[in-house]
């Protein structure tokens, strides 16, 4: 009588692998002092645009704490830089953290030991994008914290359509998936240059594309390019309503579905080390 048993191991599912990855990558972005000096550095801007920027004749560039958050209205061409030193910022040099970040992956070798043992690209993908976009996210919450703080100390308006400002708040904050997908995208693309990675991360985060692309067809006719283009972080402002908020959603989700595809596209074509 044969008493052996079959023993069958079932691979994991894609939520059992995502969550093993995603406690990985979380546990290592709170044990580096990276992500706390890039939250700090988010503090710190809205306080220095607040209480050290001046316009000509000495007058503050802001007279209002808000527009250090977000702009009045959408900003579709360059009228002045003050209306773009706001919370989009934070887009910038959470770019720049991103990239040093997935830079760390591959210097350290960790990339090759994970996909010998973790051979699911998209995975990696998802993992870092959502790592990342939670980052940036916080980075718009001590930028807040910074500006409110600001605004107190120097005695700056504080009048705001609080609903407008609520949307405009979490309009850009919802944005970080978004931002987060293209940035993990462009450091899979150039991840065997890391000077480039940076370099690229921070050409996009400044919104160069939507600013030149308005420059040269016009104000009216770049609004629709400004979605496609900048991610709708600018139509986040002060005057928003839930129709921005719908519209930052959608363009997040879309932007992280097409930067996901085609960073595991990248990862499954060519050599990943």
């Amino acid at each position: 009588m044969n008493n052996t048993r079959e023993i069958k191991f079932e691979s994991p599912s894609f939520y059992q692998r995502l969550r093993g990855m995603l406690g990985v990558d979380f546990y290592r972005l709170f044990h580096t002092p990276l992500y706390y000096i890039f939250l700090a550095i988010a503090a710190i801007i809205p306080a220095m645009i607040l209480g050290m920027t001046t316009v000509e004749g000495g007058a503050p560039l802001y007279s209002n704490t808000w527009n250090i958050v977000a702009a009045d209205t959408p900003l579709y061409v360059f009228n002045e830089i003050g209306e773009y030193a706001n919370m989009n910022m934070v887009f910038i040099f959470g770019g720049i953290m991103v990239s040093i970040f997935i830079g760390h992956d591959y210097g350290s070798g960790y990339v090759k030991q994970l996909f010998t043992s973790h051979p699911k690209k998209q995975d990696y993908m998802l993992s870092k994008t959502i790592t990342c976009a939670f980052s940036m996210a916080c980075m718009c919450v001590t930028y807040l914290i910074g500006g409110v703080t600001a605004g107190l100390f120097t005695g700056a308006d504080m009048t705001v359509n609080v609903g407008s400002l609520i949307i405009a708040i979490l309009g850009k904050m919802v944005m970080s998936l978004g931002w987060a997908s293209l940035y993990t995208f462009l450091n899979v693309i150039f991840r065997k240059y890391f000077g480039i990675s940076i370099a690229s991360s921070f050409f996009f985060g400044t919104g160069i594309l939507i600013i030149g692309a308005a420059a040269v067809i016009g104000n009216s006719s770049s609004a629709l390019l400004n979605i496609f283009l900048y991610g709708s972080s600018v139509n986040a402002c002060l005057s928003s309503n839930i129709f921005t908020l719908i519209i930052c959603v959608l363009v997040s989700v879309g932007w992280t579905l097409v930067y996901n595809l085609l960073g595991t596209l990248v990862l499954s074509k060519s050599d990943v080390y």
